[in-house]
């Protein structure tokens, strides 16, 4: 699936978790893409994220980060 695929789907999940609280919106959206997205989609938009993001609206780029960094953690904790 191309970057430009799943940037715009993630910003239509960060859209849809807008309502909440800023924290609560990133954490909804982090949720949803650790539960609903294929692991070769999170790693894809990984990596896009660490070229630097582009056309990631702020909740979802904040929600990536997260689940980015809680995969990290995992990696880290469980080698």
């Amino acid at each position: 699936m191309s970057p430009d695929r799943l940037v715009y789907m993630a910003n239509q999940i960060g859209r849809f978790f807008a309502h909440q609280p800023p924290e609560n919106a990133v954490a909804s959206t982090a949720d949803h893409l650790k539960k609903f997205w294929d692991p070769r989609m999170r790693a894809a938009i990984f990596a896009h994220v660490e070229q630097g993001g582009a056309g990631l609206e702020p909740i979802a780029l904040a929600a990536v980060r997260t689940l980015k960094a809680q995969a990290e953690r995992l990696t880290i904790a469980n080698p």
